[in-house]
């Protein structure tokens, strides 16, 4: 980068030859070597459909999923900030039982596998923990208007118990990296912070909540829109519990229509759209808090 200027060399200019060249490749291989038809013109009919009752277009398996994946994604970035802030409060806490339980927290969680997590927090969950609420009860009993709102919201109610089981396992599985996150942050403060603050006579609860959060903020907003893209790619492994986000909706499209290639790199291009979009916003964020600190 020259003067600010992006500048295209001649070696981006191969690369991007050779990445073009590869693409033709492998369409030609798949058309060629698994004699398979490409049918791109069946799958925009996946995203939109029209809906004769409603008088409108209505979104279809695809936009259903990318919503859906949005949807948890956001959702279970929330909770996991709250927990993360949480027990990064604890990791750093002069209580050893309250570091013992943040460190025990983020180890356990973080040395087990995903896929074992969501498991046993779905069959814990949704076999024990929301028929003893009566979650099901409640959305059956609810006006048009309130199943809507948790329609937009969360998910349409025959789903919502599934939705709420995976979120919770989300929240739980990257509640555990934000907590970490978090507590680098407090870290990262100046001691000569802590000391004022205690030469102001605040307690250490009011040091946290005035002096040190506020400045640790700027440390963890960066890598916490990050974790958000994780979230979003993380999300993807809920498929296994029938969660109809954009990859279950994917498997579930390409065993009834067999476009199998159209479909996965539709997928792709979407996934990589919500992700790249998350990017830029947190480069953007990162150049912010760059230029406030300055």
């Amino acid at each position: 980068m020259v003067g600010g200027k992006t500048k295209i060399t001649r070696m981006d200019l191969v690369l991007g030859a050779l990445i073009f060249a590869a693409g033709i490749f492998l369409v030609y291989k798949v058309s060629a070597g698994l004699n398979y038809r490409w049918n791109w013109t069946a799958i925009p009919q996946y995203f939109f459909r029209y809906d004769t009752e409603a008088g409108h277009w209505v979104p279809n398996i695809l936009v259903e999923g990318f919503l859906t994946t949005i949807r948890l994604s956001i959702w279970a970035t929330f909770f996991a900030t709250l927990i993360g802030i949480v027990m990064g409060m604890f990791r750093v806490s002069r209580s050893l039982f309250k570091r013992l339980l943040g460190g025990t927290y983020v180890e356990l969680i973080r040395n087990l596998p995903p896929l074992v997590l969501i498991f046993i927090f779905y069959f814990f969950v949704s076999d024990q923990i929301l028929p003893f609420l009566g979650v099901e009860q409640f959305i059956r009993t609810r006006g048009e208007s309130t199943r809507f709102v948790m329609t937009v919201l969360f998910s349409r109610p025959p789903l919502f118990t599934a939705f709420i089981s995976a979120l919770i396992t989300l929240s739980i599985f990257e509640g555990a990296y934000i907590t970490e996150i978090v507590r680098a942050g407090i870290q990262s403060i100046e001691k000569g912070q802590w000391e004022a603050a205690d030469s102001l006579g605040l307690s250490r609860w009011q040091r946290m909540r005035l002096v040190i959060l506020p400045q640790a903020i700027q440390q963890i907003m960066p890598p916490l829109a990050g974790q958000f893209i994780s979230t979003i790619k993380d999300s993807a492994i809920v498929s296994v519990i029938s969660i109809q986000e954009l990859t279950f909706q994917g498997m579930e499209l390409m065993s009834t229509t067999y476009f199998t290639f159209e479909i996965w790199i539709t997928i792709t291009a979407m996934y990589l759209i919500l992700t790249l979009s998350c990017s830029i916003g947190v480069a953007r964020l990162e150049s912010t808090i760059r230029k406030r600190g300055t």
